[in-house]
């Protein structure tokens, strides 16, 4: 299979056509092989409009979310990004291909080291990964420029805004475990602006500040 072909479909039917315009998203996504963050068995379908399970009850967005997500924080280059949930590291791979330094955690270590090898394969080496509870950040690296979170959350924890940078964007899914709205938070010294992107369904956002492991599994 000639997967710069495929990817270059999905680049476009998928994700261009459905309004994702942000050149750097855009480019950041064809240079990124989609099928090294999914096991073997599931690369005939890694450029399909669907998400993939990559093992441990988590998945790999479908391209089109992954390409709205990365366009909300509206990312110019040089900024300083945190991902709440590396998952495969597909989503890492893409935004360190815009900005300075990817910062993100991962509560399952096996996860974390799979996404740190496919990642290091790429020479993607501003990203910095973290095996920990996300609900609490890394207030350690912050302020953060931007902040992306790709679990769906109860509410939103405040130690986000806390670690968010004059002027940052917080991009995070809110809502129940069957169902939530994407949203982007605008942050300021007078305040935050928030806004509803899309409908979204994403696995639970498990830790302190988020779903308990028996409320995930509900």
């Amino acid at each position: 299979m000639d997967f710069s072909i495929a990817r270059r479909i999905m680049v476009e039917r998928q994700v261009k056509a459905r309004g994702v315009s942000d050149p750097l998203v855009l480019e950041a996504m064809l240079q990124t092989p989609r099928h090294l963050f999914v096991e073997e068995a599931f690369q005939s379908q890694a450029y399909s409009d669907f998400p993939l399970p990559i093992g441990d009850k988590q998945t790999i967005s479908q391209p089109y979310i992954v390409g709205l997500m990365t366009q909300a924080l509206r990312l110019k280059g040089g900024e300083r990004v945190l991902e709440i949930g590396t998952g495969s590291g597909y989503q890492s791979a893409i935004l360190s291909r815009i900005a300075s330094r990817v910062y993100t955690v991962e509560r399952i270590p096996d996860l974390a080291r799979r996404a740190r090898r496919v990642l290091n394969s790429l020479g993607c080496h501003n990203v910095n990964i973290k095996v920990s509870d996300g609900t609490t950040g890394w207030a350690e690296e912050a302020p953060f420029d931007a902040i992306m979170v790709t679990a769906g959350a109860p509410s939103v924890p405040d130690e986000y805004f806390a670690q968010l940078a004059p002027d940052g964007r917080l991009v995070i899914p809110v809502g129940s475990r069957g169902g939530q709205v994407l949203k982007r938070f605008t942050c300021s010294d007078s305040g935050c602006m928030e806004e509803e992107l899309a409908d979204c369904r994403f696995v639970p956002l498990l830790g302190r500040h988020g779903w308990s492991e028996e409320e995930g599994k509900a």
